[in-house]
């Protein structure tokens, strides 16, 4: 704490900003109650819609590029995003102090993969204006719904479509310029009562020198839907392009180098939206039916000066087909379920093509039986188990279980303390375990097998009108866990290797709501102690790369009619690491002041910088951090 103290007399003038009129602050509820509250509002611009859609961040759009479904999570406090370039570039996802591979990204019903490598499991092309607000699933709810995510999954839902749109440009330093066209309208059906057809479609376009040198990128992306909207249902069918390519120094060898990537994504999605009936309690039966396909295709360059030095390709196709709902047997006892059948393979230049295709099999059954109790309390208990299968790896089954007390007031406010146990498990990417154990600069491990993941969980939520606290101490067992390890005394760049790591964590979000501004502040503690055998490791990637001591401070102000400020603000202490360059302390700030004139409704002309000290810190042990970025943009909406 000495040292967080040191920075904050250090940035003290930041916070100040942040403080400024008593009232600078952010906006969000807590995590699990309230996130999915977001269907039918889609105007970010308007301070009252933040508490409703669950945003843990000021910010809604990123200052380098245009938006993307990750985009800000680097500063949601239940995330700790570790990115190259920037998040929308090639983002690690991570939850809890796992790993990238060990976090999902689930839409609608169904989790998005990637065969080759979780580096590429947020590729996803979708407008944000299509998805939710990101719900973080853990512990019996990431258990019961993620699929090869041991730790965390990341929730979206596919919204109604809401007529209108916006068209947007913006420029800053190192010459970025971002171009952006979103449209969407709705009609009722003549022929068919009370239905109501969507189209919706956008494009985006990026590109920049980058915040440092040989860190340019240039992105497009381009999406569409077709939605069938009825009174008790939602049928969407999606498809979304995206090219990115971009540069780093060290962007994943920590050998000086200034390495490339190129990728191209496809995703072809079909979605659906069930209500049915309800029980004796007036809870409504519901289930939801996911089904895609996904191509991506990956041009690695090591040296983009000496590009056939080393350079890599890989295509991966994935389909799959996914189920979830609840259904209500009495008025006391539910039914949830989940289910994903996946098939993938991948086409690559560095595996020994011995291991190119997987067929995976997940199904999670989970009763839940409500308890009413005296003046207005509840107790819910839920207890089942969810069964793992692959054709190349052996089976697993994994209980989940938890309990919630429930205590309603008259005024609306409410306690909720919950106890869980769940466990989880996943399978290793073809890049970790279907290339060389011998040469290369990214050595596999073939004896690599089936992670598991067991979670135990004590937490509480604190719900008031103006204010909520979310309080959470867990404990997780990771076993077989693949990492990414470095040793001084070899030519790769990097091993796979398992380890057994337990993790100790303190959660705590609070929010706070005042008449013309929203807050919210968190604080995160890891602890981890790690055993990985035999193998020699100096250095951890991944496993070992988190933040002992981490807080957040975001924050919404209007103090007048037509200005907006956003703030986000992140401070970390992360655990000392042999590849890391420079401090293990850092903080973040991303502001964005906006002005909406009042003779010109729909238009809004933004300043925005992100990284505004110029922190060098590195995200990635032996990866440069990301340099500053400013940015003055136009949107008109209608």
């Amino acid at each position: 704490m000495t040292a967080f103290v040191r920075n904050a007399a250090l940035y003290g003038s930041v916070l100040s900003v942040a403080a400024l009129s008593s009232s600078l602050s952010l906006a969000a509820q807590n995590v699990a109650e309230k996130a999915n509250s977001a269907a039918n509002k889609q105007d970010n611009s308007k301070l009252e819609q933040v508490i409703v859609q669950g945003v843990m961040t000021a910010n809604n759009q990123p200052v380098g590029t245009y938006s993307s479904p990750i985009s800000n999570l680097e500063y949601d406090p239940r995330i700790d995003l570790q990115s190259r370039n920037m998040a929308e570039a090639q983002a690690d996802v991570t939850i809890r102090g796992g790993i990238f591979e060990s976090t999902g990204f689930r839409i609608g019903s169904a989790t998005l993969i990637d065969p080759q490598t979780g580096h590429y499991f947020a590729e996803i092309p979708i407008a944000p204006e299509m998805l939710s607000k990101p719900n973080v699933l853990t512990g019996a709810d990431n258990a019961l719904y993620g699929v090869n995510s041991s730790v965390g999954s990341i929730s979206y839902a596919w919204l109604p479509v809401r007529a209108g749109g916006s068209v947007s440009a913006a420029a800053g330093n190192n010459a970025l310029n971002v171009q952006r066209v979103h449209s969407a309208m709705t009609t009722e059906l003549d022929s068919a009562e009370d239905w109501t057809l969507g189209l919706e479609a956008e494009y985006s376009r990026s590109e920049s020198d980058g915040s440092i040198e040989h860190g340019d990128h240039d992105y497009d992306r381009a999406s569409g839907r077709v939605q069938l909207l009825g009174d008790d249902s939602q049928t969407d069918l999606f498809f979304g392009y995206q090219s990115k390519f971009f540069g780093w120094p060290n962007m994943y060898t920590p050998f000086g180098v200034n390495e490339t990537e190129d990728l191209e994504t496809k995703l072809l999605m079909f979605n659906h939206q069930q209500s049915y009936g309800s029980t004796a309690n007036d809870q409504q039966n519901s289930f939801e039916v996911s089904a895609y396909y996904r191509r991506n295709s990956d041009h690695y360059i090591f040296s983009r000066e000496r590009p056939t030095a080393f350079q890599a390709f890989h295509k991966t196709a994935v389909k799959a087909l996914a189920v979830s709902g609840r259904h209500g047997l009495d008025e006391a006892l539910a039914l949830n379920y989940s289910a994903q059948f996946t098939a993938d393979s991948i086409d690559s230049t560095t595996l020994e093509q011995n291991f190119t295709s997987r067929r995976y099999m997940k199904l999670s059954v989970l009763p839940e039986y409500e308890i009413a109790l005296q003046d207005d309390q509840q107790l819910k208990l839920r207890l089942g188990a969810a069964f793992d299968k692959t054709n190349r790896d052996e089976s697993q089954v994994s209980a989940i279980a938890d309990i919630h007390w429930l205590i309603n007031h008259s005024d609306a406010s409410s306690e909720t303390f919950y106890l869980s146990y769940a466990e989880a498990s996943q399978v290793v990417g073809y890049t970790a375990i279907g290339g060389s154990e011998t040469g290369g600069l990214f050595r596999s491990n073939h004896d690599l097998g089936r992670e598991r993941t067991k979670n135990l969980e004590l937490g509480m939520v604190l719900d008031r009108l103006s204010w909520s606290l979310d309080a959470a101490l867990f404990y997780r067992w990771d076993n077989e866990l693949t990492d990414w390890t470095f040793n001084f005394d070899r030519t790769s760049a990097r091993s796979a290797n398992p380890v057994d790591i337990e993790t100790l964590g303190i959660e705590l979000i609070a929010t706070k709501r005042f008449d013309t501004a929203d807050i919210v502040a968190s604080y995160t503690h890891l602890n981890k102690s790690e055993d990985y055998g035999s193998a020699d490791v100096d250095a951890s990637f991944y496993a070992l790369n988190y933040p002992d001591h981490r807080f957040t401070l975001a924050a919404i102000w209007r103090p007048v009619d037509g200005i907006e400020l956003r703030i986000d603000n992140e401070w970390r202490q992360q655990q000392e690491n042999a590849l890391r360059n420079g401090d293990d302390e850092a903080f973040f700030t991303h502001l964005t002041a906006s002005y909406f004139p009042e003779q010109l409704e729909g238009l809004e002309v933004k300043f925005a910088v992100d990284n505004l000290w110029d922190e060098s810190f590195e995200e990635v042990p032996g990866t440069p951090g990301r340099g500053d970025q400013y940015s003055l943009g136009v949107t008109y909406r209608w």
